[in-house]
């Protein structure tokens, strides 16, 4: 005689009911926080666009591009760290308000750059301005999901960098072509002019929409409010005990994670930034033909992105699930190498290194709060994307002098997958009993 094995009374009616909380609190926030950072990664990466028609009106090299590309990122990491303890202590409505707002003037201003060094400064002062966002969301969405949740609601909010080229590479491919000499602005102008309006308005907005906390949150009721603090404050007790601001900078495991993910995120700038030029390369020339082609690849990655980290929360294994798509980029990058003056190719390998790397990057931010709590993880999130970056300024810098040197993007491409691939090893080697949760 069979046995048929039913759930406590009232088990599953708990469970739908946190289900339908954290489902309300996710319509809340992702989808602002989502176009929040659309614009955020537009503004970032659309000075790719720029290149095709800055380069030769203010007769830069690809050095100097690569130089200017990377820069971004020496103020991105100088900033980020005291910026996510800042928004820690005066919370995130405010905070994040401050950092949109004030990129959303830098980027405009990049229309006025005139030469490597205005073209250096600005970068940099972007970089700066912008430093603290997305580790800042990152800690933000922490305070409101558990970690059985947070891979999909990260893979959700981090669409956006694919995203921000699906639209982001037909809006600024049309601008080249159809806005340029307007009022006497060439159409590169124009492109950093039109692309900074999202940010800004999104900036004031957060001031009007976000709660610093669950209990600022008048859309919750009390009970629900209960629920959702039962369950963080339950998974806080759970941790290592590494919650004090130290334990950010004196954890192996966190220096661990910063050097997975300088090797991992050194594949994702390759793509962010290079990725129109590598098209150009192989024979298209229009920049509106090159916009919708970039949308190709980005769009798969969105797709990737949801599809594997709603799997990787279903299953609570975290390491494959970024190390894998990790392997996946390294491999598309080795055949777009391979490419030569072949559109099809390229845009094949283009498709894989971009959602391999999306992927990876969105699985593997479910890491570092597996095991740091408080101002450590407010630290600490930092601190691994601050490292991280350091691969924004090293692999566009490093693409722009080899192009130079060799009239090519094979050795780097090359490089910078063999990196790729040396970051999903590191990623295995944190505990299983630690990622997995």
């Amino acid at each position: 005689m069979s046995h048929i094995t039913t759930p406590p009374i009232g088990l599953t009616s708990d469970v739908s009911a946190e289900d339908e909380i954290f489902r309300k609190i996710a319509w809340r926030l992702v989808p602002f926080l989502f176009l929040c950072y659309l614009g955020a990664y537009l503004d970032r990466v659309n000075v790719g666009f720029a290149k095709l028609q800055m380069q030769n009106e203010l007769a830069f090299s690809e050095t100097v591009y690569g130089f200017g590309a990377g820069i971004f990122f020496l103020g991105y990491v100088l900033f980020e760290v005291p910026s996510n303890i800042i928004l820690h202590k005066v919370g995130a409505r405010l905070w994040l308000a401050r950092v949109m707002v004030t990129w959303a003037f830098i980027s405009a201003g990049m229309a006025f750059v005139h030469s490597p060094t205005a073209f250096y400064v600005m970068r940099f002062l972007l970089g700066a301005a912008e430093a603290g966002f997305i580790p800042g969301v990152l800690l933000y969405l922490t305070y409101w999901f558990p970690a059985a949740r947070r891979g999909r609601i990260m893979a959700l909010f981090l669409t956006a960098i694919p995203m921000a080229s699906v639209f982001g590479g037909p809006l600024s491919g049309w601008i080249l072509s159809a806005v340029s000499g307007a009022y006497g602005y060439s159409g590169w102008q124009w492109l950093f002019f039109v692309e900074a309006i999202p940010s800004l308005v999104f900036g004031v907005a957060i001031l009007f929409y976000l709660d610093n906390r669950v209990d600022d949150a008048k859309w919750l009721d009390p009970d629900e409010k209960h629920t959702v603090a039962r369950i963080i404050s339950s998974e806080e007790e759970e941790k290592e005990g590494l919650s004090e601001l130290k334990h950010a900078f004196i954890t192996p495991r966190v220096w661990l994670l910063a050097a997975a993910y300088f090797c991992i995120a050194s594949g994702i700038y390759i793509v962010s930034f290079w990725l129109p030029t590598i098209i150009k390369q192989t024979g298209v020339k229009d920049p509106l033909t090159i916009g919708f082609l970039t949308a190709i690849p980005y769009t798969a990655a969105v797709v990737a992105m949801v599809t594997v980290c709603g799997h990787g929360d279903r299953t609570k294994e975290r390491r494959w699930h970024t190390a894998a798509p990790a392997v996946v980029c390294a491999i598309g990058l080795a055949l777009t190498a391979t490419a030569t003056g072949n559109t099809l190719i390229a845009l094949i390998g283009l498709t894989l290194a971009a959602a391999g790397a999306s992927t990876s990057q969105a699985s593997f931010w479910t890491l570092p709060a597996t095991f740091l709590g408080g101002a450590a993880a407010a630290a600490g999130i930092a601190l691994v994307n601050s490292v991280g970056n350091i691969a924004g300024f090293a692999s566009t810098y490093v693409v722009g002098w080899l192009a130079d040197l060799t009239h090519s993007n094979v050795a780097s491409l090359y490089l910078f997958g063999s990196l790729v691939l040396v970051g999903a090893g590191l990623v295995l080697v944190i505990p299983a009993s630690v990622a997995n949760k």
